[in-house]
């Protein structure tokens, strides 16, 4: 299978590098000539536009930031839809709003294109490791087409039922980690003001019943959230608003996780 990838982030870059390692023929476009750049040294083959890159590929996997980002990548001018065969599969990568996998989706029946919404979670070091968890919604014989490709750098690759699910189940994901980040930022606070150093609690939750990864990231750090505030507030902002508004559509009550989802965006200085 020749493989196209756009989004070489702190995430997609290793997840690409996994590919090509594989011994999967790789094309790579990029706004940015230096995202491309690391790749030198492997026989990655880099062209101009997203069109050129479909044109050559069998799977593009697509791991940019936002919604508007992945519909100009795949259906805008020079975009993967205009280069891409009927018969080929676009994967897409970034945590987006399901409805937007969904039209795309519909756009790209119409041309013979399968896509599958596949978005990831474990970071930059996960995907070197090949431990990223990918949730895919789609299409199951796409998505079994696919899965050699995403076991380069993912394990679990878990399907969760029709285009737009895997959207739906990461933010859900996100949502509760974003809660998490309240829940274990204000127990290292109030064991600290009760005389437990941050430390010495962090060690034993760490251990015990009451972890979380949240937790962890926070520990690292010394019980700070400014590294976590840095890199991924806003992105956990707009995770939270996503599935906040979906909630509100399907008349659903998100109740407590939303509560203290939002006092986590709090303690990192945002708001939805």
């Amino acid at each position: 299978m020749r493989v196209g990838f756009i989004g070489l982030g702190s995430q997609g870059a290793p997840m690409a590098r996994r590919i090509v390692a594989a011994g999967y023929p790789l094309t790579l476009w990029a706004r940015r000539p230096a995202s491309v750049e690391p790749f030198a040294d492997t026989a990655a083959k880099v062209v101009g536009t997203p069109t050129e890159l479909a044109a050559v590929s069998d799977l593009v996997c697509v791991c940019v930031v936002g919604d508007d980002d992945v519909r100009q990548v795949l259906d805008g001018e020079h975009g993967v839809f205009a280069g891409l065969a009927p018969g080929g599969t676009v994967a897409i990568h970034s945590t987006v709003h399901p409805d937007t996998c969904r039209e795309l989706a519909e756009t790209a029946a119409a041309k013979g294109i399968s896509v599958i919404d596949a978005p990831v979670s474990g970071g930059g070091p996960a995907a070197a490791a090949g431990r990223l968890l990918v949730m895919a919604g789609g299409d199951q014989k796409v998505v079994e087409r696919c899965r050699p490709v995403f076991a380069t750098y993912a394990e679990p690759i878990v399907h969760l039922g029709d285009i737009g699910s895997g959207q739906v189940t990461k933010l859900l994901n996100n949502l509760l980690f974003t809660a998490n980040i309240a829940t274990a930022k204000s127990t290292l606070d109030l064991g600290a003001a009760l005389g437990v150093s941050v430390d010495s609690l962090s060690e034993v939750i760490t251990q015990g019943s009451a972890n979380s990864f949240a937790l962890g990231r926070i520990a690292q750090f010394g019980g700070s959230l400014d590294v976590l505030k840095s890199v991924a507030a806003d992105l956990l902002r707009k995770d939270v608003t996503l599935i906040a508004n979906l909630a509100e559509a399907a008349g659903a009550e998100p109740g407590a996780v939303l509560e203290s989802a939002d006092a986590a965006l709090g303690l990192m200085g945002r708001t939805r």
